[in-house]
C-alpha cells in the first residue's frame, strides 16, 4: 500500500493531456448519470470498472454519496453495505499516518494488501483487485473519499496510469464535491424507527427505552443537538444515554453503530 500527497497544479494550466479530460467531465456536473458517464470519460486515462464517493469517520455517520460501474453489473451499493458490515472498523488504508497537517492524500492498494475480512467481504466478493483513492480530511475526523476500483478482469494499473490519476486528483476531488453539492447524497434505504429498535434489541435486549430512542435517531442521521431538541432532553443527558447504549453494544463511535446494525441486517 502506498500513500502520498497529490501533485499540485493550477486548474488554469493543467499538465498536457489532462485539460481535455477535465473539460469533458465538467460538462457532466449535475446530471443524473454523472457517475457512470464520468467513468466512461475517464476510462482512456484511468480504466476503472467502478467508483464510489463516500464519507466515513468515528465522529460522523457513514454516507455513500455517489457510485457507479462501467461494463459490469453495478454492485457498488452491495459493496458499500459489505464494507460497513465489519471491514470499516479495521480499515486503516484511508487514515492519515503523518499527523494532522496534511488535509488531502492519495492511496494505492491492491487486494492482496487488504486485511483478510476486508478482502473476502468487499474485494473478492465483488471482483475487485485494486483501488486508487483521493482522501480529504474534514471536521469531526470525517474522511471524504473518492475511490476508483480496477476489477479482476482488467489489467493491473500501470505506473503511467497512476501518475495520470495523481495529476487528475485535484480536479476529480473538486468534481465529486461539486456533484454532491448539486445533487445531494445517493438515496439511502429507508428503515422505520420500529425496525431499527428491533434490530438494536436483537443486538442487546437490555437497552433501555431512552437508549433506544437516542440510538434510533443517531441511525436516522440526527445530530445530538437535534436529538436533544426532539426528545426534550439536555445535550449532556443525550450523551449519557448514548454512552450507556454504546457500552452495552461494545462500541465507541457512531460509525460502529451503523456497522453493527447493517451486519445484523445482512446476517
Amino acid at each position: 500500500m502506498r500513500k502520498w500527497a497529490p501533485a499540485a497544479w493550477q486548474p488554469g494550466s493543467p499538465p498536457a493531456g489532462i485539460g481535455p479530460a477535465v473539460g469533458a467531465m465538467v460538462e457532466l456536473l449535475g446530471e443524473d448519470d454523472f457517475g457512470a458517464r464520468l467513468l466512461e470519460r475517464l476510462h482512456p486515462t484511468l480504466p476503472a470498472a467502478s467508483w464510489s464517493v463516500y464519507q466515513v469517520g468515528p465522529g460522523c455517520a457513514p454516507r455513500l454519496y455517489l457510485s457507479a460501474s462501467l461494463g459490469i453489473p453495478d454492485t457498488t451499493r452491495a459493496c458499500w453495505n459489505a464494507y460497513l458490515s465489519g471491514p470499516v472498523r479495521e480499515d486503516r488504508s484511508l487514515r492519515f499516518d503523518d499527523g494532522p497537517g496534511r488535509r488531502t492524500q492519495l492511496c494505492h492498494i491492491t487486494a492482496r494488501e487488504v486485511p483478510n475480512e476486508h478482502r473476502a467481504r468487499v474485494y473478492e466478493a465483488h471482483g475487485m483487485a485494486e483501488r486508487v483513492s483521493i482522501v480529504q480530511h474534514g471536521e469531526d475526523d470525517a474522511l471524504f473519499a473518492v475511490n476508483f476500483y480496477r476489477h479482476a478482469h482488467q489489467c493491473a494499473l500501470s505506473d503511467a496510469q497512476i501518475g495520470d490519476f495523481e495529476q487528475l486528483a485535484p480536479a476529480l476531488l473538486a468534481l465529486a464535491r461539486k456533484q454532491v453539492a448539486l445533487r445531494g447524497p445517493a438515496p439511502q434505504p429507508q428503515r422505520s424507527p420500529e425496525a431499527l429498535r428491533q434490530r438494536l434489541l436483537q443486538l442487546n435486549d437490555e437497552l433501555t427505552l431512552r437508549e433506544l430512542d437516542v440510538c434510533t435517531r443517531l441511525l436516522r442521521g440526527m445530530t445530538q443537538d437535534g436529538i436533544a431538541a426532539d426528545l426534550a432532553l439536555s445535550l449532556p443527558t443525550v450523551k449519557t444515554y448514548r454512552n450507556r447504549a454504546f457500552a452495552r453494544l461494545g462500541i465507541h463511535f457512531r460509525n460502529e453503530l451503523f456497522a453493527l446494525v447493517l451486519e445484523r441486517e445482512a446476517g
